[in-house]
């Protein structure tokens, strides 16, 4: 059984305006003001501390553990609160799912966002059927880019190890298919853009039609 499994922020996603928006919630209510921009975005992929660490050495504000581990907490409130203000799914990505998955593909999300809040995003977009399993950062005690989040990922969405590909946008999903053994595709549509070509993917794609041919390749059917 093949299976292809997503990252969720900046792969199927757009979830950066929103990701910033409650990091400088955060910054604001410590007093900060909203140090955060758009141009930003590529802090967002890599979760609520590397904001909150990017926003207060640009403020230099000198915060150790002991302060992101104050605010993350209030950066994560104010995200759920406002969960889907701005995030949508990239062009197309709903519909190649649909293909792939009457292809006979079995399809899953391994994110390092905490769980509940990746299931209550994707019910939020109405998509959360689309998927046969949803791993988050705390489903296991490591998260990507330690192989196993991934390929417990694999196991619950029915498929095999030998016979799955990861797709994704950052270093961190690059790093996770090589330490799991599988195939890493990347998109060019998150805050990367065209710099997910300099990590050496087994393949990369600019727009999600794109995505079955080059899955075929990858992992053809038997």
């Amino acid at each position: 059984m093949r299976s292809v499994i997503f990252d969720l922020d900046g792969t199927l996603a757009d979830t950066a305006a929103d990701l910033l928006a409650a990091a400088n919630q955060a910054f604001d209510l410590a007093g900060h003001g909203r140090p955060l921009t758009a141009a930003d975005a590529p802090v967002a992929g890599f979760g609520s501390r590397a904001m909150l660490k990017h926003g207060a050495a640009r403020l230099n504000l000198g915060w150790g553990d002991g302060d992101l581990d104050r605010w993350q907490p209030v950066l994560l409130a104010a995200y759920e609160a406002e969960i889907c203000a701005q995030t949508r799914f990239f062009p197309e990505a709903e519909s190649t799912i649909e293909a792939l998955k009457r292809e006979g593909w079995r399809i899953g999300i391994c994110t390092n966002k905490p769980i509940d809040l990746a299931e209550k995003l994707l019910l939020a977009l109405g998509t959360r059927d689309l998927f046969d399993a949803v791993v988050g950062a705390n489903t296991l005690p490591v998260r990507k880019p330690d192989p196993a989040p991934l390929w417990h990922a694999i196991e619950l969405a029915g498929g095999r190890r030998d016979r799955a590909v990861l797709v994704g946008d950052t270093i961190t999903d690059r790093k996770t298919g090589a330490n799991a053994g599988v195939p890493v595709i990347l998109v060019t549509m998150g805050p990367e853009g065209d710099l997910v070509r300099d990590m050496a993917p087994e393949g990369v794609i600019t727009a999600y039609p794109e995505l079955p041919g080059l899955l075929s390749q990858l992992c053809p059917a038997v």
